[in-house]
């Protein structure tokens, strides 16, 4: 059975915190992670920072090319930028046990990972490797997807929930369409690229919290 991890790391402590560095204010949050061959694409909101400051710190790093903003609003900038994921152990080893990253929030000098394992021997052996690349890390909790801990949004962060909420209300799924993801962008104040994946994370997650529980039961 699979099963769910939070768990804390130092920015420090992987390649694509030290990038991203939002030490001093604001927070980065992971919208995908795109994969190109051996490098990667990152898709990532940063709120309330020094976003001068932070372009700055990125482009400097030999790891990262083609910074860009996708869209850019009072207090937050949607960026992405090409980079290997090779060089990030936590990533590496993410990949390499078919982990499935939930959620990845970076605030002050530590980051936030929910990632679901496909069994726990799976976690065990990302513990194992992220030991043997010196990496330490705190295990908030760790729970099975159909644990009532999950709350009744079914593990749904605030955002998704917000907006597939919106989505049904709207008569985004109905046949025809009554609204357009331009149409719910507008409503929370993001981009129509940045509905679209949110809306791909909140469908994912209640799949795995529900129908592939039942499944795997």
């Amino acid at each position: 059975m699979s099963v769910i991890a939070e768990i804390s790391i130092s920015a420090t402590e992987f390649e694509l915190g030290r990038i991203m560095d939002v030490s001093q204010s604001g927070t980065v949050e992971l919208e995908s992670l795109v994969p190109t061959g051996e490098r990667a694409v990152p898709f990532f909101w940063v709120y309330e920072a020094d976003f001068d400051a932070f372009e700055a710190t990125v482009t400097s790093d030999a790891s990262v090319s083609k910074l860009v903003q996708i869209d850019t609003y009072d207090d937050r900038v949607l960026y992405t930028f090409e980079w290997s994921v090779e060089n990030d152990a936590v990533f590496r080893s993410i990949r390499e046990v078919n982990a499935y990253i939930l959620n990845a929030t970076g605030s002050g000098d530590s980051w936030r990972f929910e990632l679901r394992f496909p069994s726990h021997e799976a976690m065990s052996t990302f513990q194992e490797r992220c030991r043997d690349d010196g990496i330490g890390f705190e295990v908030i909790r760790v729970y099975n997807p159909n644990d009532p801990d999950l709350g009744p949004w079914f593990g749904l962060t605030q955002r998704q929930r917000e907006a597939i909420v919106l989505a049904v209300e709207n008569g985004y799924y109905d046949i025809p369409r009554d609204c357009t993801t331009v149409e719910l962008a507008d409503s929370l104040g993001i981009s129509d690229q940045a509905v679209t994946e949110r809306l791909r994370r909140a469908i994912v997650r209640l799949t795995t919290n529900t129908i592939l529980t039942s499944k795997e039961d």
